[in-house]
């Protein structure tokens, strides 16, 4: 049987549906938000995996071309890969569900989210997040939501809910929330460097909204009641938590705290060889089990050396960063690049300037775009020292990269006054918390050392939280092992002035406003240290663009001399690029760009097609080549693509019997223009330039 409830949210009509398409999975919702729908379906496995250690939880996000009316290019005509756009908003589905889900879960979920109509206004992302939160909760996977998600905006001063796409245009801020009834679980998005205050009210002005939604949701979970199915009793086999306890504890708990990452890994993995050996016997198949026992040690002594003893299983102070030290111009050929290193993190990144030629063509449901400015992140396996191949980037690398390239985007100059495309690579060469935080700073540094005139220095760092009911630490600068057993990953990134770029994951309930502003405002406190720890090495975009990098230089032409610039068969512009070397892009509207590694090309490819676009004035002297030779005179090229006639008569102050007894073809002459006719012909005399 169909159901449907619906609400009024942020001026358009919200709307949930199940039980009309997709009876065959486990839980299905229809979620329409104006225009824009969202089909998600979730898959709850009758069967375990009793191999797996952890949820196998995948979630997928696709946009169907014919949402918007189109069809996909290339030869296959069908969706394909996924593209940046569908990897980030699978991640955003994903992360705030993640982790309500129980623990104990091995049976596989499968959330599939399809864009199916899109109104061009509103992106689907969030709708998405609520479809997915919806069908998960009509299915028979036991599950404490529903979740609600909404983005913040803010235009003119005032924020927004839910803005279009034209409205993002002009707004400060571009912030999605998600999160329970009560409090937020998760926050992503970009800033114009607003105050952490100002954050913290877009988060205010989120929760009621959001709130709302898991209301909506409540109404149909009622009209569509799921009988939940009951999980397996999963627990550790009787007296091995003792055993490890007893026999590897203290060990465990010493490795913990070892300073450097190689040395603490390479002894906890000691610690559970041996065990695992030595129990092997009293508990067979119980390897998971055994590795279980042993990090819940290594989880209740992180807990109690923060929140009973005071400190941190490096010695470091909550507020305390680790050391930071930063590198530029260490590649000699590349445009600007930088290292940056902080603790066992360190980031390899490499700024490049391209042309027009190498934008990037964005193709989305909203239609086609170009891109600018990109950054890509690169996570290889011997950065956190596994053997492991190269398979291109994956969910995380994108998702990260995505992140960082956020936040740079607000100092990064328009293309309109910095007429280059700019690509940025991380190369993560080592990793012990926050790489796409050094990846931020690496980036700021690389930039400037291009000699992109950004507007400001970005850094960025990681917060973590160990909290216990109303007892809670902010952890400063968290390392590998406080992200994995802490409660909270908050990454906040921004200049002096304010946030350009904030990421925050919640994995446990139970944590307030408060534990929220005080980890911005210790992040703000950190990010001031990083800042000028980074100005150490560059304060300020270095004077002038690389020497390798190529110079561009615009010019603006009437119109209709695009033709003549461009020649018969492109001819002309053929010439230009061959004798200089140089890039030339030309639009429609007579802006033309010329890039070129040589300055001195690019000012003799201006100085063609300025020719070019010049009319010969009358009075003026020309040096110009003889390219044909008649009974009645000589044609002249005074500019390029331009000739004009030089008759018998003004060919030289004597008569002339013969044009070849004066010049011949291929001869270089001073002529000047005597006139013009309304057809354009241009008539020279070389008699009259002699006599200047």
């Amino acid at each position: 049987m169909m159901h449907s409830v619906e609400m009024e949210l942020g001026g358009r009509v919200l709307r949930l549906e199940t039980g009309r398409i997709a009876k065959q999975a486990s839980g299905s919702c229809l979620a329409r938000y104006a225009d824009t729908v969202v089909h998600s379906a979730v898959v709850f496995a009758r069967d375990e995996s009793a191999h797996l250690d952890f949820i196998p939880l995948f979630v997928d996000y696709r946009e169907k071309t014919y949402a918007a009316g189109r069809i996909p290019g290339g030869f296959f005509k069908r969706e394909g890969r996924p593209t940046e756009k569908e990897t980030v908003s699978a991640r955003l589905v994903d992360r705030p569900l993640r982790p309500l889900f129980d623990e104990q879960i091995r049976n596989e979920i499968n959330i599939a989210n399809e864009v199916l109509s899109s109104d061009k206004e509103n992106d689907a992302d969030t709708l998405a997040i609520i479809a997915a939160s919806t069908a998960v909760c009509l299915s028979d996977c036991p599950f404490p939501g529903p979740i609600g998600a909404v983005r913040v905006g803010k235009v003119k001063g005032e924020l927004v809910l839910n803005p279009t796409f034209a409205q993002l245009e002009e707004s400060t801020l571009n912030l999605i929330f998600a999160g329970t009834r009560d409090e937020l679980v998760m926050t992503e998005g970009e800033a114009r460097e607003i105050s952490e205050a100002e954050f913290l009210e877009a988060c205010d002005f989120a929760l009621p909204a959001i709130r709302k939604i898991v209301e909506l949701q409540e109404k149909l979970l009622a009209l569509a009641p799921a009988s939940k199915r009951a999980l397996p009793e999963r627990s550790l086999p009787a007296g091995l938590a003792a055993e490890v306890e007893s026999r590897y504890g203290d060990r465990l708990r010493r490795a913990m705290e070892l300073p450097v990452k190689r040395e603490r890994s390479e002894a906890r993995r000691a610690v559970l060889a041996e065990a695992l050996e030595a129990l092997a016997e009293a508990y067979p198949e119980s390897k998971g089990a055994i590795r279980q026992a042993a990090e819940e040690i290594e989880n209740a002594h992180l807990r109690r050396l923060v929140l009973e003893e005071g400190r941190r299983v490096d010695g470091r102070a909550f507020d305390q960063v680790r050391p930071i030290h930063c590198e530029v111009g260490v590649l000699p050929r590349a445009h600007g690049s930088a290292i940056f290193t902080r603790g066992e993190t360190q980031a390899l990144v490499v700024t490049t300037l391209g042309t027009s030629m190498d934008e990037q063509r964005i193709e989305e449901l909203v239609g086609q775009s170009w891109k600018t400015f990109i950054l890509h992140y690169n996570f290889p396996g011997y950065s956190v020292g596994e053997a492991k191949p190269n398979r291109g980037p994956s969910r995380r690398d994108i998702g990260h990269g995505n992140l960082a390239e956020r936040a740079l985007t607000a100092v990064v100059p328009s293309n309109e006054s910095f007429p280059y495309t700019l690509r940025i690579v991380s190369e993560i060469l080592a990793s012990n918390g926050s790489s796409s935080m050094a990846s931020v700073c690496g980036g700021s540094l690389s930039l400037m050392d291009a000699g992109v005139p950004v507007k400001a220095s970005v850094a960025g760092i990681a917060m973590g939280l160990i909290g216990d009911g109303n007892r809670y630490r902010v952890l400063t600068d968290i390392q590998g092992v406080e992200d994995h057993l802490g409660d909270m990953d908050l990454k906040v990134a921004g200049t002096r002035e304010g946030i350009t770029a904030v990421q925050m994951d919640l994995k446990v309930s139970g944590l307030g406003r408060q534990a929220l502003a005080d980890g911005v405002e210790q992040a703000r406190r950190a990010r001031l240290h990083i800042l000028d720890e980074m100005d150490k090495a560059l304060a300020a975009p270095r004077p002038a663009i690389s020497q390798y990098a190529p110079r561009i230089t615009i010019l603006q032409v009437p119109v209709d001399r695009i033709r003549e610039i461009i020649g018969p068969g492109g001819k002309m512009i053929k010439k230009i690029t061959d004798e200089t070397d140089a890039v030339i892009d030309i639009q429609d509207s007579g802006e033309i760009k010329i890039a070129c590694l040589d300055a001195a090309m690019a000012a003799r490819a201006v100085e063609m097609i300025r020719a070019i676009s010049e009319d010969p004035e009358v009075g003026a002297i020309y040096q110009g080549r003889v390219v044909r030779i008649t009974n009645f005179g000589a044609f002249v090229e005074i500019l390029p693509g331009k000739d004009g006639l030089v008759h018998i008569s003004e060919l030289d102050h004597t008569r002339v019997a013969r044009v070849e007894d004066v010049v011949r073809e291929g001869d270089l002459v001073k002529v000047k223009v005597i006139g013009v006719d309304e057809e354009g012909k241009v008539r020279l005399s070389r008699k009259q330039a002699l006599e200047s």
